[in-house]
């Protein structure tokens, strides 16, 4: 049997995978956009998926050189 397929080696890969996810119900987008667009795009967001109905918020966000903003979005799939 070859190393990379031995019962071992395939849940060690399996377990990777799922440190990897995110272990809750929220769905997360990532932009890099410049400054006025990922405000835009965070505006359209919100507007989309109302934080009261989708706990919808900006989990993280950085500065990018250019001016640019890296941001995390994230949201529950649907509103009951």
């Amino acid at each position: 049997m070859s190393t990379s397929r031995r019962p071992a080696d395939i849940a060690r890969r399996s377990a990777k995978v799922l440190r990897a996810r995110p272990r809750d119900a929220f769905r997360r987008e990532t932009f890099a956009l410049p400054r006025e667009q990922a405000r835009e795009k965070a505006r359209e967001i919100f507007r989309r998926f109302p934080k009261a109905a989708y706990m919808t918020e900006i989990e993280s966000w950085r500065e990018l050189p250019g001016d640019r903003i890296e941001f995390t979005m994230r949201r529950l799939p649907s509103a009951d």
